[in-house]
């Protein structure tokens, strides 16, 4: 399947060296965003497990820190 893009204004089929950059730049945006969305996760876990030993809500924590 050929792809389209605008080039300056002008719709037209990418080459084949166009869309090959184009899948590789999808594949490495979709790792980031994996990568992204776990760390995101990991810290979430982390802070969660801080105030479990603490004993306190994500609430009383900002009115300490607050």
């Amino acid at each position: 399947m050929t792809m389209r893009t605008n080039d300056n204004g002008t719709d037209r089929d990418m080459t084949e060296a166009e869309q090959t950059a184009h899948e590789a730049w999808q594949k490495l945006a979709e790792a980031e965003a994996k990568t992204v969305a776990k760390v995101a996760a990991d810290k979430a876990i982390a802070k969660q497990a801080v105030l479990d030993r603490l004993g306190i809500t994500a609430d009383e924590a900002a009115l300490l820190l607050g």
